[in-house]
């Protein structure tokens, strides 16, 4: 699984990777024995501000579709008012006064939205959920974050779908355990410690796909939402797609199936060779009466 904690970590630890400590004369590495400086530390080891940050696949389980949030126009609802009869659910977890990372997944998650030719609202819907129960009630900044990615997207009736939530505290902790979704406050940055992932419900509120990130391919997204919905998103083409590629949770992205392309192939290579023998057994059955 593709998990930003590891990014973040690695990222960490950038820099002198033995800082303090001394080369023997041979220039093969460290000598051994005390230097009187602390060890450097390695990078296995978790920063105490990752510690306890990290996002659980829960592939197959159910959310709680009674939950309730508010929407950006003030009004409390339960989740399952956001999800409609053979429509894919995209849950966000962000929050609205995120500094960077938060910004950065919604720019990502755009972006990637704008080059697939489903529409927000029509094939599937979207939901910004925040995870700081602060933000709970504040219905101008959810109503002001949508107004912003809404014209960035730029696609007519995408606001009935694309939805910026918010919750009290209770509905947070369950809705973010449920997702699987470990987040934690970081004092000294004064913000939210968190990673970032896209996370495909189904219609029936079941957890489908995690597409993990800030950047998404096109053709990720199509497939991941074709899955949820169950083929009934896309057309035959998203079908036989859907059929030749499967999700490698190693890199975190659809990969092909080279057996189910020969499957594929094999099938219709047999398909056109009864459609040329057809014929000629007509013709020959005929000849013989």
């Amino acid at each position: 699984m593709k998990n930003l904690t590891s990014v973040l970590i690695t990222s960490f630890f950038l820099g002198p990777l033995a800082l303090g400590t001394t080369i023997d004369s041979t220039g093969r590495g460290p000598k051994e024995g005390y230097t009187g400086k602390p060890p450097a530390k390695v990078s296995t080891e978790v920063p105490e501000e990752l510690k306890g940050v990290s996002i659980t696949e829960n592939l197959g389980q159910k959310i709680d579709l009674n939950l309730m949030v508010t929407t950006d126009k003030g009004e409390t609802k339960p989740l399952s008012s956001f999800i409609r009869p053979k429509h894919p659910l995209i849950i966000s977890p962000v929050y609205f006064n995120c500094p960077g990372l938060c910004s950065f997944h919604l720019n990502g998650l755009t972006d990637v939205l704008k080059t697939i030719d489903w529409s927000v609202g029509n094939q599937f819907d979207v939901m910004a959920f925040s995870f700081d129960s602060k933000e709970n009630g504040k219905s101008d900044l959810a109503a002001m974050k949508k107004a912003n990615y809404l014209k960035v997207y730029g696609r007519p009736d995408s606001e009935k779908g694309w939805h910026f939530v918010t919750a009290d505290e209770a509905t947070v902790k369950a809705l973010t355990s449920q997702l699987g979704f470990q987040f934690r406050w970081n004092e000294k940055a004064n913000e939210w410690s968190h990673a970032s992932a896209a996370i495909v419900i189904s219609d029936t509120g079941l957890i489908s796909r995690y597409l993990h990130g800030i950047q998404f391919e096109g053709r990720d997204m199509k497939l991941a939402l074709n899955e949820a919905s169950k083929g009934h998103v896309g057309n035959i083409i998203d079908s036989v797609m859907l059929y030749c590629f499967k999700y490698d949770t190693h890199q975190s992205r659809y990969g092909l199936q080279v057996f189910r392309v020969m499957q594929l192939a094999g099938a219709l290579t047999v398909c056109l060779l009864a459609l040329w023998l057809l014929p000629v057994l007509i013709r020959a059955k005929r000849e013989k009466s």
